[in-house]
């Protein structure tokens, strides 16, 4: 892992993709189908990403900012390689890159938050170690989520990314067809679950 070459990376790719990232560690601690091992490597890789991306907005030239940002990118994706499913941010997104055209980095950024305040009512339990990774165990994952994000600069709505309403039924017709949909802590049974998420994040 070289950070020095990263300096080169346009800041909206890095800090968006950074949030993709983190929604990878997020979404595996949020997950009601991980373990102790993947939970551990999540951890760390959400701490590396919640400090090292504000510090990289704050000075593009802090290398070991960017390195602990590579670092966390890295381990955050072993609980996928590992096997722990991913949730709806994910489903969704992918949704809106392939029908929206929303860059990928920028899905996590939108939705990550909104989702977990969706799945709050099922694993709130899980959520207290997300909520501790971004320095306050005492508040909801998603406020975190939404002041780390939004720290950056980052977008924070669908309408932000040019998404709009009369897209939704479409967008979750095609989220309840992706196989991290099946997976979410909270059921995803209906378009009208889906509906209930999308409605949130509107802006």
């Amino acid at each position: 892992l070289d950070p020095a070459i990263t300096v080169h990376t346009p800041e909206w790719l890095w800090l968006s993709t950074g949030v993709r990232s983190v929604d990878h560690a997020v979404e595996t601690l949020g997950s009601l189908q991980s373990n102790d091992y993947c939970d551990g490597i999540a951890d760390s890789a959400l701490r590396l990403l919640a400090e090292g991306l504000p510090k990289v907005k704050a000075n593009p030239a802090d290398l070991d900012a960017r390195l602990k940002c590579q670092i966390g990118a890295w381990q955050s994706m072993l609980p996928i390689l590992g096997g722990v499913p991913m949730g709806a941010s994910h489903a969704i997104g992918h949704v809106l890159g392939g029908t929206c055209d929303v860059p990928h980095g920028y899905t996590s950024c939108v939705m990550s938050p909104f989702v977990q305040a969706f799945n709050a009512p099922v694993n709130a339990h899980r959520q207290v170690r997300i909520s501790a990774c971004l320095g306050d165990a005492s508040r909801t994952a998603s406020d975190l989520l939404d002041k780390l994000i939004g720290g950056l600069g980052m977008p924070r709505s669908l309408k932000a990314v040019g998404v709009s309403e009369d897209q939704f039924p479409l967008i979750a017709e095609y989220t309840l067809e992706d196989f991290w949909g099946r997976t979410n802590p909270r059921p995803i049974a209906t378009k009208e679950d889906v509906m209930q998420i999308l409605q949130s994040a509107i802006g």
